[in-house]
């Protein structure tokens, strides 16, 4: 028996500030498939707000967010067709 096992895509946004990392991110999700997981980082503190806002208003998921000095790691899994 074969898993699937979701295709990653990673978007760095180091150094850039709101609006860029959401606006990127959510460019991002929209040429991904359902089931596709986005790992966004970003040094932004914004981030730690907009990020989570926009996977909530998009309703797809948010699996994780990490920390490592300070760069924040998001990992998001489109769950939803949002084009």
């Amino acid at each position: 028996m074969r898993k699937y096992v979701a295709k990653v895509r990673k978007l760095d946004v180091l150094g850039f500030h709101c609006p860029v990392p959401v606006h990127e991110a959510r460019k991002a999700l929209n040429e991904m498939e359902v089931g596709q997981i986005l790992e966004v980082v970003s040094d932004d503190p914004e981030s730690l707000h907009d990020i989570p806002a926009l996977v909530s208003r998009l309703n797809i998921i948010l699996e994780s967010v990490t920390e490592n000095s300070g760069e924040f790691t998001f990992t998001i899994k489109n769950s939803e067709d949002i084009k």
